[in-house]
This record gives structure tokens, sequence and C-alpha cells, in this order.
């Protein structure tokens, strides 16, 4: 192996913000142990505005082309940005010389992965899916260890499984109830319906729930997060309704404010909803529009009695209405069989998994 320098890292991951925000939540505490942090992301993608800004990160940007797994014109073009990205972020490894790489999956991960692999430099993975994304499918094979949220890719992933749970930033658990409803201008009154419709492929429960408000308000106060772009001005001023694209530093107080919530099932969200134990009715992305991996996270929530589950099949003004309904009647239930487990994140498991291989480099 390459002489490594004292304390250096890669993290890479990206394309999503649940393939970066577990990264956000390693970074404080990696520099406060006196990591060096590099951070191999894309050009243009979520990870750089994210990550680029932060002190004491280098962030390097560099060409990588989408995995897709349906036909696109792309597809044709696109392997050979992952081959240049591959030239791109070995030679940075090979510049910055870290002890191990830590990828979070994403597309990105895929030519820094094997540009590790290459300059011998350990890779840790990171999956918190049942199952395994395609890009940490293709990294697996030079993984050193895997960490996983679930016990069950942990078990499929043999002797390099390790589960950990996944990373969550600690700020998450300091929200105020108070500055919650402040920033949407509700009562105290009325309970929360907090929608999580921020990542990729909400679009159809964002205009479900919307065609439900006349159904919905009348019980609660709904604060959506909607997405980028995503924004009904229609909407505004609608009592009781409030939404925004994005929330970054008040999104602690929005889940402090939330009793209860409706969600995809992506598996960073659900390892929040646990932590912060809050009652949440999942609709989990349809398995002929992705690999099923969130139906898969879903039902095992749902068969520990961790949450309600609506199949978008099912999705309506009237059942998603009717579902909140009875969600609000048993969050009792789900409250307490989320705080009968360990459902503590999993930052001090992924870092001592960090440590653990840096200490072998000695």
């Amino acid at each position: 192996m390459q002489a490594h320098q004292p304390k250096s890292i890669v993290m890479t991951g990206g394309g999503t913000a649940g393939h970066v925000t577990p990264n956000l939540a390693l970074i404080p505490h990696l520099r406060e142990a006196g990591w060096d942090i590099h951070y191999i992301g894309t050009k243009e993608g979520i990870e750089r505005g994210l990550v680029e800004p932060l002190a004491g990160v280098t962030y390097h940007a560099i060409r990588s082309g989408k995995l897709r797994r349906y036909f696109s014109v792309k597809n044709l073009t696109d392997p050979f940005r992952v081959l240049a990205g591959g030239w791109e972020a070995q030679r940075i490894i090979g510049e910055v010389k870290p002890r191990l790489v830590f990828a979070k999956g994403g597309f990105v991960s895929v030519p820094v992965a094997y540009g590790a692999w290459l300059h011998r430099v350990p890779l840790l993975l990171h999956e918190s899916d049942i199952t395994l994304g395609l890009a940490n499918k293709l990294c697996a094979p030079v993984a050193k260890v895997v960490c996983t949220t679930f016990p069950e890719a942990a078990k499929a992933m043999g002797k390099k499984g390790v589960c950990t749970g996944t990373p969550l930033r600690p700020e998450l658990m300091t929200g105020r109830r108070g500055e919650g409803l402040a920033l949407c201008g509700f009562t105290s009154d009325k309970p929360v319906l907090l929608m999580m419709g921020g990542s990729l492929g909400a679009a159809s429960v964002n205009q479900v729930l919307r065609a439900a408000l006349p159904l919905i308000t009348t019980r609660f106060q709904v604060l959506h997060i909607c997405g980028k772009g995503n924004l009904d001005a229609s909407l505004d001023g609608t009592a009781g309704y409030r939404q925004f694209e994005f929330l970054q530093k008040e999104l602690p107080h929005a889940y402090a404010a939330a009793d209860a919530l409706l969600s995809r099932a992506g598996s960073n969200t659900l390892s929040e909803i646990l932590a912060l134990c809050k009652p949440a009715l999942l609709v989990p992305y349809p398995a002929h529009a992705s690999r099923g991996d969130q139906i898969a996270n879903a039902h095992s929530m749902e068969r520990r009695n961790l949450c309600a589950v609506l199949p978008q099949e099912e999705l309506t003004p009237s059942t998603l209405a009717q579902a909140i309904d009875a969600l609000y009647e048993r969050r009792g239930e789900y409250v307490a069989a989320m705080e009968a487990i360990d459902n503590g994140d999993g930052t001090r498991d992924v870092l001592e998994q960090i440590a653990k291989i840096a200490r072998a480099c000695d």
C-alpha cells in the first residue's frame, strides 16, 4: 500500500440528499478527531452545494455518468464519463494518499471506489436500504467493509457486512416545537402533519396530499416540504397549510412541531423517524418505478409495528385522509414500539469502523 498521510480520509456520495446527509453527520466528528477531510463529488450534483461550503473540507469535483436501470440515449455516453471520472478520482486519491475512502453511494461513488482500489486504499461503504443499490453493488467487490442500516443487508454481505445504523445529524434532536409552529404560523391547539416530500420521486404524493387538503385540514395543520421547484402558488394563504421547497437549519424545528409524518420510505428518513419516535404513514416508491427498496424498507418497519403503510396503488385523496386519521388514532402504539427498540443513530458505530480500518493501516 502507498504511504498514507496522517489521518487523511476521502469521502464520497451524491446524486440525492440521502447519499450526502450521513456524510454531513460524520464530518464534524471526523474534524474534531483531527482528520484531514477530502470529499469527491460531481461538478453539478446536490453534494457540491451541501459539502463545498463546509469549513475544514476540501471538495474535489469530478465527472461522472448516471447509472440507469432504464433506456436512455445517455446510457451510450455516460460510461465514458464514468471512466473519465475514475481517472480523475484515482489521480486525486494518489495526491491525497488517504488512509481510507468512505463511500455513501450514488453514482459518483463508483469511480471513486475503483480509484481507491487502484491505489490499494481500503474502501468502507455504507448502504442505507435492505438491499444494495446499484452503485454499491458495483463497489462492494472492492470494499473492505460494508456498513448497513438494516440487519438483513449486513447478513447478505457476509463477512464484509456490519450493521451500524445510519449516521444522523445531531442537530435533528435539538428542535423546538414552538419555533416550528412559529415558522409556519400554526397554533398549538391543533395537531401538525409534516409531509416530507423533498426527495426525488415524491411528486405523486405531493399531488394527492394537496388534493386531500380540504379533508385533512379539518383535523390537522399541514407543514409540507415539497421539494425544489414544486411549490404551488395557488395554495399560498390556504388556512392550516404551509409549503416549503426545502428546510435545512429549520428542519429540526419542523420535526419537533410534527405530531405525525407522511413520507416516502427512503432509509435515511426512516432512521430519523425512529430516532425521533414520530408516528409515520409511509407511501413507498412503487416497484414499477424503482428497484423496490422502499417497499422492502417500509414492510420491514410495518412488521415491527413501527409505522403504517399505504401502497401507492391505493393512494387517493380519500384513502390518504383516512390513513392519516387511523395513524393518529394509533399514534401511542407506534411511539411505544419505537421507544422499546434500540433506535439510536449509527454515527458512533460507523466512526468506530473508520477508526478500526485506520488502526490497521498503522
